[in-house]
């Protein structure tokens, strides 16, 4: 039996003690696990948007509208294959009015060119195009609210004040994770038609596809450029940019979630070396008996380090078994169901939990590291001295 073994078993001698710091490990590798997939899902927009995408909206604010006739100037730039408007509509179910869906104007045939992420069967596709009233929702959104195929529904506006009556067309679900399954699209036409005066003809944003991504940056100026001298000025960035943007509102949000992940950890640190700490006090006569029979302070130093190794790769193997099924089909999948809009993909990414187990196992010999070196000084007549 080598070193190593000896002190995995050594693990086992304070069975509650060991099962308790486990946990206690454990806890705080799912609690690292999920505030790191949190902020992996708050990303997953900007990560995997569209790089062949570019967005337009007003200079000063996202809230303010752009004229409709922007659209047809945006379209006539060199190196813009495909464009589309949209507009933030702000409506509720009056069934539930307490839960958030988006939903959004577009021009379908053209909204659909350029989010081709989107899957809509072909015989939706062609009943959407067809009704003035005709909606498409997330699959996700769907099965929250059992809408299918054919419903007739009515949804309350907040910016557009009113009831308003629409039909399920279709139920897309999308080819990339940056896109919420959990939005609500109808026709741009039909807003348009029925909105104030003052609001007519305005669109909230412009989404182009370019020609070629590595052109983002020159074609957004480009564009800019064409607005500069006019009353309404506009902001054109890439898909990936405006992602950020919004993310950047909620940047103190993110920053603090990244410093508590870290504190966790600390904190799971200072259990794990106290642990130690009591293992090595309790064999302290041991210690000593190992050295006057020829053992080395080095072996000493391994018999701690492979300790403290061992008890943090059990409880970081034991949180990563909690945390995937917690997360991924528990709390991940109630958070796309009911809040899409924020969180369109909430699953644990490969790089976390290899994360979160490789600083399981620094941080756990980091905490037996004081005790390693405590041990490795011992004096031989003060260890077989000590009892207890």
């Amino acid at each position: 039996m080598n070193i190593a073994e000896i002190a995995a078993r050594n693990v086992l001698r304070n069975k509650t003690r060991t099962l308790l710091t486990m946990f206690g490990v454990a806890i705080a590798i799912v609690a690292f696990i999920l505030l790191r997939t949190v902020l992996d899902a708050w990303m997953v927009a900007a990560e995997h948007a569209a790089k062949d995408r570019i967005a337009t909206r007003h200079k000063v604010t996202f809230v303010m509208q752009l004229p409709k006739r922007y659209v047809e100037e945006i379209r006539n730039t060199p190196g813009i294959k495909d464009v589309t408007w949209m507009n933030w509509f702000g409506a509720k179910d009056p069934k539930n009015e307490r839960e958030f869906f988006a939903t959004i104007a577009v021009d379908p045939k053209s909204f659909l060119q350029v989010y081709d992420e989107i899957v809509i069967p072909p015989d939706q596709i062609e009943s959407w195009l067809t009704n003035r009233r005709g909606a498409v929702v997330g699959d996700v959104l769907a099965k929250q609210r059992g809408w299918k195929v054919g419903d007739r529904i009515t949804l309350r506006g907040t910016i557009y004040p009113g009831d308003w009556d629409f039909q399920i067309s279709g139920i897309y679900s999308a080819k990339r994770k940056s896109m919420d399954r959990n939005t609500f699209w109808f026709h741009w036409d039909y807003l348009n038609e029925s909105a104030p005066l003052r609001a007519r003809d305005t669109v909230g944003w412009i989404a182009a596809r370019i020609d070629d991504p590595a052109r983002a940056a020159s074609l957004s100026q480009a564009i800019d450029k064409k607005f500069e001298e006019r009353d309404t000025q506009t902001l054109t960035m890439s898909e990936r940019a405006m992602n950020v943007s919004f993310l950047g509102m909620l940047s103190a949000i993110l920053r603090a979630l990244d410093i508590i992940s870290v504190v966790i950890l600390v904190i799971m640190t200072l259990i794990l070396g106290n642990t130690i700490a009591m293992g090595v006090r309790e064999r302290t006569h041991e210690y000593g008996t190992l050295r006057a029979i020829g053992f080395l302070p080095r072996h000493l130093v391994a018999f701690v380090l492979v300790e403290g190794m061992t008890i943090g790769i059990l409880g970081g193997g034991l949180g990563l078994l909690i945390a995937y099924p917690f997360v991924n089909h528990g709390l991940g999948r109630w958070l796309e169901e009911n809040m899409g809009g924020f969180f369109p993909y909430f699953r644990i990414e490969n790089t976390t939990a290899v994360a979160a187990m490789g600083l399981a196992i620094a941080f756990s010999l980091i905490a037996a590291a004081l005790p390693a070196y405590r041990a490795a000084n011992l004096k031989v007549t003060d260890a077989l001295r000590r009892v207890g």
